[in-house]
């Protein structure tokens, strides 16, 4: 009986222990974007950017967002000049810079016309004072409208991704890519940098959410290299949320991070990205979320927010269906092993948005 006893008890702490499965990833996302270095302390607002150097006087940025702020806070004896760089911004990206709302001088150190995705200025800092800096495209708080590609589940097809790229590139009405997880095969330091690596191939962004092949490194180190798995964005009058599904559920801190974010675009296009589907269209394959009950609850929630579009991964497939009176859409065609006889191959879509108008469209482009 005592043996029952241990094992029963081993049993209730391995479930108690199981049941928030992504709560360190859900705590690191509030670390996104800190860093102190030359007297200075520096914070990305809501960790739109990871922090990947911050040393002798220079400032290296990935972006997770088209555009995002940062706060400087100098300390008497700072070091006032930094050179800061930030790799995935938006081709015509420029920075702004201000102190008591007064414009600080900021100096492009970017080729003339530059359309790469990786951006460096040079602005001094008030020392002992506080200054906020904006990095974005112009009129990128301007609702207007734009298109944009969505794109998951690379992962062992990570060295011929760059056909993708090529592809999109042709057409240069496409603002940014937004990717539903799974970059990489198994989520270690040597494929993280190879996905970067081979970015630079597209001469547009990519913002992402993490997928489970990012968890199969039992040290997963996606938010160091990309950011926080949950995060939210404005860009030209629409909304976009990107939620960590990637053990097949939401933390409670996510789903609460969610709840603020539905409230903010209530009354705005809002766009929804997630690595697996919340339910599954065909229902035979459990390519959807652990839990039909918690799936339901988080439906409801999108509904009830007026989410108009939500963009799925994890099946390597296209499909498009309603989830909850919402559209929605699978695809998983970034290049993993595809659906067998689906006929779809490599592929992505483009989603054209009218803030004043909604979600126009979403169409199917095949690569292969």
């Amino acid at each position: 009986m005592r043996h029952r006893g241990w094992i029963a008890g081993g049993l209730v702490a391995l479930s108690v222990g199981c049941m928030r499965p992504a709560e360190e990833r859900a705590l690191k996302d509030l670390q996104v974007g800190q860093a102190e270095a030359g007297g200075v302390a520096f914070t990305v607002e809501q960790g739109l950017a990871v922090v990947r150097q911050a040393q002798g006087g220079t400032l290296t940025l990935w972006g997770s967002a088209p555009a995002f702020h940062l706060r400087a806070v100098s300390s008497e004896g700072a070091t006032p000049v930094w050179t800061v760089v930030v790799r995935n911004a938006m081709p015509d990206a420029e920075l702004t810079a201000s102190a008591g709302g007064v414009p600080l001088p900021v100096e492009s150190l970017s080729p003339p016309g530059d359309r790469s995705t990786v951006k460096t200025w040079r602005v001094t800092l008030p020392v002992g004072g506080e200054a906020r800096l904006t990095v974005g495209s112009p009129g990128w708080e301007q609702p207007t409208p734009f298109r944009f590609v969505a794109l998951a589940d690379v992962q062992e097809a990570l060295p011929r991704v760059g056909d993708i790229y090529q592809h999109i590139n042709a057409d240069p009405s496409l603002r940014f890519i937004f990717f539903s997880g799974d970059l990489t095969q198994s989520g270690t330091v040597e494929q993280l940098e190879e996905f970067e690596s081979r970015l630079l191939d597209s001469r547009i962004p990519l913002f992402a959410t993490l997928g489970n092949h990012e968890l199969f490194n039992p040290d997963p180190r996606y938010q160091d290299y990309y950011g926080r798995g949950n995060l939210h964005f404005t860009f030209q009058g629409a909304h976009f949320t990107m939620i960590d599904s990637g053990n097949g559920s939401l933390d409670p801190l996510a789903v609460e991070a969610l709840d603020g974010w539905l409230a903010e675009g209530k009354d705005g296009v809002h766009i929804l990205g997630t690595h697996i589907p919340l339910v599954d269209p065909i229902g035979v394959r459990n390519g959807a979320f652990n839990s039909r009950n918690e799936a339901a609850s988080i439906l409801g929630k999108l509904a009830r927010g007026g989410v108009d579009l939500t963009i799925y991964g994890h099946v390597h497939s296209y499909y498009s269906f309603s989830n909850a009176g919402i559209p929605a859409f699978i695809s998983g065609g970034g290049g993993s092993i595809p659906e067998q006889f689906d006929g779809i191959g490599r592929h992505y879509l483009v989603v054209n948005v009218d803030p004043a108008q909604g979600v126009k469209s979403v169409d199917l482009v095949r690569v292969d």
